[in-house]
């Protein structure tokens, strides 16, 4: 029998491997918590509508990429991203009476597409949503956050901001009326998702991956050169990053497709994983919950792929180092030591089996700051050798003074 193997499109986060995921999770909340955002948790499957009349009936997501099941007679999905279920619960916990608010959320997302470098079927998200603010110091905020979690995971150097403005409802139904005349020039041309895209949204041809609409979008009309009222509101969150430091650089090709989204959208790219360069990404929704069936709400938020970001962090060392306790003689009197320890807060790895020098490499190998060594003789003497591995020096300590002992040093 052939042995099982893991899900294509799936992964296993085996301890090192989750030690960065784990890392890059609580960095984005501890970030977050700092700018007053409280986590929110939503279920990993909504009723499809939730998704399909959020993310639109001709998006890619919707057609293509979505794990929808049926049970009991309702249709089901598997969440491919944050924002609606959040908006869902903002709606369906009537919270319009708590604005604004700050949200952050985490964990998996689910999307049917080709598996490659960075991209998987089930993903992990961290991400942001303020509701009840339509300032653009709110985009400022939220630009503001993301960019100092991506310098608390060491990737500011690494990373460009860009940013466009897709302007305000009116600004938008003009725009699509260029882009819709436009592409109309070129329908034969266009390859058929563009072509059904043409009189339903214009704008999501702009996001075709298709190589012949790709040239065709080079010459297209920029949303910026049709910007009315919309300009107001990009000068100041443009004015904000400045006064911030954060730089930027203005990308009037970079839109999102759907009709609730305004004003300030934006990307943080990399050139570190190759085509896959945006590690973070959101925008201004204001139509969003007004379109799902609640009050009128100004949002705005961001996402961003945890596993891409892991990459780009590379391996991390736990901030808590362990204690080894390695016995040479009784292992049980060893394993009360290490209970010792750790009701007082000590992190202990007890070593099993082998002799000496195994024991020692499998304490270096977990990055042990100490090791504690209780053979017999120590175990006579009441008494364990602790040895710094840092340092390669030890000593002897009574076993009744050894955690205020560790305690000083570590």
């Amino acid at each position: 029998m052939a042995a099982l193997q893991s899900v294509r499109g799936t992964h296993d986060l085996l301890p090192e491997e989750s030690l960065v995921h784990r890392f890059v999770e609580q960095t984005a909340y501890s970030v977050a918590q700092r700018y007053g955002f409280g986590e929110i948790i939503t279920p990993i499957f909504e009723f499809t509508e939730v998704f399909s009349r959020t993310l639109g009936e001709t998006s890619d997501v919707v057609t293509k990429e979505m794990y929808t099941f049926e049970r009991s007679g309702e249709s089901l999905t598997l969440r491919p991203e944050g924002t609606a279920g959040v908006a869902r619960a903002f709606i369906s916990g009537g919270l319009a009476q708590s604005l604004p608010l700050k949200l952050f959320y985490r964990g998996p997302m689910f999307r049917y597409e080709r598996p490659q470098k960075g991209r998987l079927r089930q993903f992990h998200q961290v991400g942001v949503e303020f509701l009840g603010v339509d300032s653009p110091l709110a985009d400022v905020e939220v630009l503001s956050l993301a960019w100092r979690f991506l310098n608390e995971l060491g990737q500011g150097p690494h990373v460009h901001l860009e940013i466009n403005s897709l302007g305000t409802s009116s600004d938008r139904i003009t725009y699509a009326n260029d882009l819709r005349q436009f592409f109309s020039q070129h329908i034969d041309s266009l390859s058929d998702d563009s072509k059904t895209r043409l009189e339903k949204n214009p704008m999501r041809i702009l996001d075709s991956k298709d190589d012949g609409d790709k040239r065709i979008v080079a010459e297209a009309p920029l949303i910026t050169e049709r910007l009315t009222e919309g300009q107001k509101h990009f000068d100041e969150v443009k004015r904000g990053l400045d006064k911030l430091g954060i730089p930027f650089t203005v990308n009037p090709r970079l839109v999102r497709g759907l009709d609730y989204y305004c004003h300030t959208a934006f990307e943080f790219v990399t050139t570190q994983l190759g085509a896959q360069g945006t590690v973070l990404a959101g925008g201004r929704y204001d139509g969003l919950i007004g379109q799902m069936g609640g009050p009128a709400t100004p949002g705005i938020g961001w996402a961003a792929g945890v596993e891409r970001l892991s990459m780009l962090v590379g391996a991390k060392s736990s901030s808590v180092r362990p204690v080894a306790i390695i016995p040479m003689g009784d292992e049980l009197a060893a394993f009360v030591v290490a209970e010792t320890l750790r009701a007082a807060g000590v992190t202990v790895q007890l070593g099993y089996s082998g002799n000496m020098k195994k024991r020692m490499d499998r304490a270096n190998k977990a990055n042990a700051r100490f090791a504690l060594i209780l053979g017999e003789d120590e175990a006579a003497r009441g008494a364990v050798t602790v040895k710094d591995l840092d340092a390669g020096t030890q000593e002897e300590v009574a076993l009744v003074s050894v955690v205020d002992r560790l305690r000083e040093r570590l």
